[in-house]
């Protein structure tokens, strides 16, 4: 089969990583007769530099002719004008949007071998395997109005948390689906004591769960469910929330893993492209350096093989390799070994 797959190596080390995960991709591509066509473009920081845009309509249109695209990360202190015109988080926005991709899949699963890496006790760490959905083009981060301006002499801002009954119920509908393949929870996270959309969040998925009789249905307020990921993390399944909410708890629950650079993302909507990212940022600190861990852009490379190509045994291949190299004990720097980003996925492919 031949796929047509676009690279977003965006900004610091991304290009490191989507380097690497394109490495993975090929020797998956040879072991199983696949053709994966790569085509690589700018977005974020890199592409306000070329385009003075962070999302150029040409980089979204190649994003939509594709089968899949990959992401590495975006921004950098470069872009962090608050006043600019144009900043590399606006541009993941917008190709979030002109995807369609409301539902982003963040799967956090600790790794026998990893349990030490975790700041958490071994004992908090033992049976974890949660898979957290996010909400993804509604609420704050897009609801108008959204403005900032000067008033009576001082500067005021407002940003609008708002949400459809339909976006709610589109998200958690797949939540339960994807419940049943698992152990057939749902936790659903909001803050109803106080926001009105939350209350609308909590009566939907009221509603849903009701159709779902095979599936457990708890709520949480936000501020609960963030101390239980840390003090009862096990008791997780799925976990679905808005898209503020998400963007917190899944960089929360990274700790878990014991790193961030081990968790992958993928973002889908009711049909189309899927768009795929770890979910560290850029890391300036670190880029160039060639230290970065690839296994977050990797595994979310066997998320598209899952997800967008329909690939399941190249998928379980993938992740596999990944599963053995941890297992061996080859650790990057962030979980304090010796290894560089190459010799890491380097690793990886002698196991596909």
């Amino acid at each position: 089969m031949d796929y047509k797959i676009t690279l977003l190596p965006g900004d610091g080390i991304g290009p490191e990583v989507v380097n690497e995960a394109a490495r993975a991709l090929n020797a998956i591509a040879d072991k199983y007769d696949h053709a994966f066509n790569f085509q690589e473009r700018l977005m974020g920081g890199c592409s306000i530099d070329k385009y003075g845009s962070s999302l150029t309509d040409e980089t979204l249109a190649d994003c939509k002719d594709s089968d899949a695209v990959l992401l590495g990360a975006v921004g950098g202190p470069k872009w962090d004008d608050p006043n600019a015109k144009d900043r590399p988080e606006r541009g993941l926005l917008a190709l979030r949007k002109g995807l369609g991709v409301f539902a982003n899949l963040r799967p956090v699963k600790v790794h026998p071998a990893l349990i030490d890496s975790s700041p958490l006790k071994p004992e908090k760490l033992k049976g974890v395997d949660i898979l957290v959905m996010r909400e993804l083009t509604g609420g704050l981060y897009f609801g108008q109005p959204k403005m900032r301006e000067t008033r009576n002499g001082k500067q005021y801002a407002v940003d609008t948390l708002e949400y459809y009954d339909y976006e709610i119920e589109r998200i958690v509908r797949l939540a339960f689906d994807l419940a049943k393949g698992r152990k057939q929870k749902v936790t659903s996270v909001d803050k109803a004591n106080v926001l009105e959309s939350s209350r609308l969040w909590r009566q939907t998925a009221t509603r849903l769960g009701k159709e779902y009789a095979d599936i457990e249905l708890d709520h949480l307020l936000v501020d609960t469910a963030s101390m239980k990921l840390i003090t009862a993390p096990a008791a997780f399944d799925v976990i679905v929330t808005e898209n503020m909410f998400g963007d917190i708890l899944t960089d929360e629950a990274s700790v878990l893993a014991g790193s961030m650079g081990m968790l992958p993302s993928a973002s889908l909507g009711e049909a189309g492209v899927g768009l795929f990212e770890p979910i560290h940022g850029s890391a300036p600190d670190i880029a160039g350096k060639g230290i970065a861990n690839p296994i977050g852009t990797i595994l979310s490379s066997a998320m598209l093989l899952r997800y967008s190509l329909k690939l399941e045994l190249e998928a379980q291949a993938l992740e596999q390799a990944v599963d053995a190299v941890i297992a061996s004990g080859a650790r990057t720097a962030d979980l304090g070994g010796p290894l560089t980003t190459q010799q890491m996925a380097d690793e990886i492919l002698k196991h596909i």
